[in-house]
């Protein structure tokens, strides 16, 4: 009986350490993603900009 009761809260106490390490992985993913995707649309932004404000700066010193 004694065995039982250990078996059973060694396969509980298993599947709670499982549950914590998967969700601190998939936290650990999501967050990798999340900043690659940042990093992404970061790098896109920069060159618009760098776009938008070297043609006006192009045009201005054209009209010069």
């Amino acid at each position: 009986m004694s065995r039982t009761i250990w078996t059973v809260i060694g396969v509980i106490a298993a599947v709670v350490i499982a549950w914590i390490l998967v969700d601190v992985v998939f936290s650990v993913l999501w967050f990798i993603v999340k900043l690659a995707i940042v990093a992404v649309v970061a790098v896109v932004v920069f060159f618009v900009l760098r776009n938008v404000f070297g043609r006006s700066g192009d045009q201005g010193s054209i009209e010069r």
